[in-house]
């Protein structure tokens, strides 16, 4: 069975996992990617790209500045959607769910992963707030790396989320607009599989 075939699949999240090998394998960077959609409390829409760290049977994980825009508007409305592009391989996956964050020990742990560079400039940023100038956020990382030669603690507003998909869209280029898309709806333990009108 070809299992990056949406004809065949049942299982979106295997489907999925297959889509990202492949796409890990032709995309120059950051196959990772997504297009994160949240919403402000007035209704707006706000849309970013982030790294989704992981992808399993649960959910799809990524990790944020809960004091940043997206953090503000996932505690008001933990609700949002991902798109991910692959022009490489001319295909699309749209997922969209409910989101929870994830232990402290799993932020920790994926913390503590990252390079020391990237730590110290999560500790130093006041993400989504004004800044003076660049010269001010340089010198809050010197500031912060004489500060912890060592092992830099993770702050409290660094968090790692997690949106369980509730909807998955999976969309894969066709010749003269005859695309093909797949959407999968969960469906009490289950998901429900219908195929859509380009």
């Amino acid at each position: 069975m070809d299992e990056t075939g949406m004809e065949t699949a049942v299982d979106p999240i295997a489907l999925f996992s297959a889509w990202m090998r492949e796409a890990e394998a032709s995309e120059l960077n950051d196959a990772s990617a997504g297009a994160l959609a949240t919403t402000s409390r007035d209704g707006m829409p706000n849309v970013r790209m982030v790294l989704v760290k992981q992808i399993d049977e649960r959910s799809f994980c990524f990790f944020t500045n809960a004091e940043s825009q997206k953090g503000w508007e996932l505690a008001d409305n933990p609700r949002a959607a991902i798109c991910f592009h692959w022009k490489s391989l001319r295909r699309q996956v749209r997922v969209a769910g409910r989101v929870t964050e994830l232990s402290a020990a799993e932020a920790d742990d994926y913390f503590h992963s990252r390079p020391r560079l990237s730590q110290l400039g999560a500790v130093a940023s006041e993400q989504s707030r004004v800044l003076d100038s660049r010269e001010l956020l340089v010198t809050r990382v010197k500031d912060l790396e004489k500060k912890f030669p060592g092992e830099i603690p993770r702050p409290q507003y660094w968090r790692g989320y997690v949106l369980r998909p509730e909807r998955i869209e999976f969309w894969k280029s066709g010749e003269g607009r005859l695309h093909d898309r797949f959407l999968f709806s969960r469906s009490g333990e289950g998901w429900r599989k219908e195929r859509l009108f380009p």
